[in-house]
């Protein structure tokens, strides 16, 4: 059963045979479109197959041009940001905290919002957590302090150095006074420039400045030259005492150390063998005997900077802290039970030391208006006995050093006097 065609124009019958192929210069058609279904076959005469719209229009609907852009449908959702915050933030763990928070945030602004990124917000709140958990054990178990500690340990490594007490080391610069941030170790039976005889630590919270870390090395650099070199008489005369100390740079880091040094006098020379003389290379008598003569050294060194005849009230009690310690000193050493032939040396320096207390009482007597000379003359026995033959035969006998040290480049041996200056150490 055939249907027939509705009606309109320009529409062929069912026995017409083939259609003719269509202008595709001829105008469009012209009235209402036709009714009803329409037969399968070449569309109908001025309608228009696909692709051969006319030249210069565009093709029509349904379809939309590409010039048009994509439809709102069509756009990818853009990744959330606090996503990819809190993933960067994870990986480096800095902010474990922060991280955790910023990828919470983002799981309800991408649920929200039907952003991407949901899958870097659960990996930044994992690994955040993670890196809070290591952080709180780190805090309890102390090991942030002791990562602190390495932290400064290498920021002040131009300070904190490698060799300690009792090492030998050459410097890198040309002097022992240029900034140094490393050594290296040698042996000290060989040519060496420095040698390490003590540390100290500096405190305060400022830096006291550079003139304020001499001041700290004088005080005590030579007390611990002094426990290092008990026999000051075995220094040579070309050593003297350097230090390397904090900077102001790395004070800040908490920086204090001062290291304690030996250096040839001109500070570009070497020094040969070490210096150490102290309980580690001596034996008992040596050491007794030492420990008496560094302590009256120590206290003959006190003596008022005036002249008796301006500050006598000031050399009366000095004499009698010379006479308190005197009294010490030879009672320590009449207590220590000498080896076979250092017995009667040491016996002879007590009896020099015995008559120098009694010297010293009387200077320490003086009464105030007294002439000043007559404290002279007591202040003059007194001394006698320092670095007399007696000393220097006990010295002898136990094997010490016996070359009286020069304290004036302008005397010689014979005339040293210890009120005139130090060793140039």
């Amino acid at each position: 059963m055939s249907i027939p065609p509705p009606p309109g124009p320009h529409q062929p019958g069912p026995a017409q045979g083939p259609t003719p192929a269509p202008d595709p210069f001829a105008p469009p058609p012209q009235g209402p479109p036709p009714h009803g279904p329409q037969p399968y076959g070449p569309p109908p005469h001025g309608s228009q197959p696909y692709g051969s719209q006319p030249y210069g229009q565009p093709y029509g609907p349904p379809y939309q041009g590409w010039g048009q852009g994509y439809s709102p449908q069509a756009r990818p959702a853009s990744v959330n940001g606090l996503a990819v915050a809190s993933l960067v933030l994870g990986v480096l763990c800095c902010f474990p905290a922060v991280g955790l928070l910023l990828g919470v945030i983002a799981l309800v602004q991408i649920k929200r919002k039907g952003q991407s990124g949901k899958g870097l917000a659960i990996a930044g709140s994992i690994l955040s957590s993670l890196g809070l958990a290591l952080w709180v054990a780190v805090l309890a178990t102390g090991g942030l302090s002791d990562a602190w500690d390495e932290f400064k340990k290498g920021a002040t490594e131009g300070t904190a150095f490698s060799v300690v007490k009792g090492h030998c080391f050459d410097a890198p610069g040309e002097s022992l006074e240029d900034l140094t941030y490393d050594v290296d170790e040698v042996p000290c039976a060989g040519a060496h420039e420095g040698e390490v005889f003590g540390e100290f630590r500096m405190t305060g919270s400022a830096f006291p400045g550079d003139s304020g870390v001499s001041d700290a090395v004088s005080e005590k650099c030579y007390q611990l030259q002094d426990a290092y070199v008990m026999d000051t008489w075995a220094l040579p005369e070309d050593v003297d005492v350097y230090y390397f100390g904090p900077t102001r740079q790395s004070w800040r880091l908490g920086d204090r150390e001062v290291t304690c040094i030996f250096g040839n006098t001109d500070g570009v020379g070497t020094l040969t063998g070490s210096l150490r003389a102290d309980a580690t290379t001596l034996d008992a008598d040596q050491v007794a005997l030492l420990k008496s003569l560094n302590a009256m050294d120590t206290v003959l060194w006190e003596e008022p900077e005036d002249y008796p005849e301006d500050d006598l009230p000031g050399y009366r009690k000095w004499s009698q802290d010379v006479h308190d310690d005197l009294d010490k000193q030879v009672d320590a050493l009449h207590a220590h039970s000498w080896s076979a032939g250092a017995d009667k040396p040491v016996a002879a320096l007590v009896k020099d030391m015995e008559d120098a207390r009694g010297e010293w009482a009387k200077a320490a007597a003086a009464a105030a208006d007294d002439d000043v000379d007559t404290f002279y003359i007591h202040y003059d026995k007194g001394y006698e006995y320092v670095d007399g033959a007696a000393t220097v035969t006990a010295r002898k006998a136990l094997g010490l050093a016996t070359k009286r040290p020069v304290y004036d480049e302008n005397e010689d041996d014979a005339s040293a006097d210890p009120r005139d200056g130090g060793l140039d150490v």
